[in-house]
């Protein structure tokens, strides 16, 4: 005679399978690694400059790096995961962390030496002034 095997089901202990399950891409079996992210930015264009608003919130303004290299402007740093792991089961890890960069080639028309930038409540703005040849000119014409 064949028994037919009953299985009861536990939602929890499955729902913190598929939770683990789901980090151990995240942790790559070593604890918490890196999760890739990239800031989000807005890029503006006036008469006078470029500026670029980059969204960073949960970085500290020490992790923040803003460069200049071969016409390239880079905005990069690191978000702390900010929580012990060793004592705790997370279920859901959204919040990426880690480090982050985003180069953007410059125009041509900008001064490299002029870039500027402003970090305040998890907002960076950069501004990087138009050369002064290339902005624009107005000539007034005498109509006779």
């Amino acid at each position: 005679m064949k028994m037919n095997t009953l299985s009861i089901r536990n939602p929890i202990r499955e729902m913190d399978e598929l939770f683990h399950n789901r980090l151990a891409s995240v942790l790559g079996g070593e604890g918490l690694q890196s999760a890739a992210w990239s800031p989000v930015v807005d890029i503006e264009e006036s008469a006078e400059a470029y500026t670029i608003h980059a969204e960073l919130p949960g970085v500290s303004k020490e992790k923040v790096r803003v460069t200049v290299e071969n016409e390239v402007l880079t905005l990069s740093g690191e978000r702390d995961l900010g929580r012990c792991v060793e004592t705790k089961t997370f279920h859901c890890v959204e919040r990426s962390h880690g480090s982050f960069s985003r180069s953007f080639t410059l125009p041509e028309d900008v001064d490299a030496e002029s870039v500027a930038a402003n970090f305040k409540d998890g907002l960076l703005a950069v501004r990087v002034a138009k050369r002064e040849e290339a902005l624009p000119k107005s000539i007034e014409v005498r109509v006779e």
